[in-house]
């Protein structure tokens, strides 16, 4: 009997705690999510900041040159 109500006993004890992380770790995914979905990563930065890339502008750039110019940045 009494090795009976020691195993119920560590039985509760190890699903207290798996629930316990459980949820902490589910509201703890809550928070992340909340926490970034307001953060916009392309808006224009603040400040004194410069662009630093150079599109290619020019009307006699053939297909080809743009192909490998998409290849080559990946966009």
């Amino acid at each position: 009997m009494k090795y009976s109500a020691n195993l119920i006993f560590h039985t509760a004890k190890v699903f207290i705690l798996f629930v316990s992380f459980t949820m902490l770790f589910y509201f703890g995914m809550i928070w992340l999510n909340q926490e970034y979905e307001d953060y916009h990563r392309y808006d224009e930065p603040k400040g004194t900041a410069i662009k630093v890339s150079n599109s290619v502008q020019s009307s006699e750039g053939n297909w080809f040159d743009r192909l490998l110019l998409f290849y080559k940045n990946g966009e």
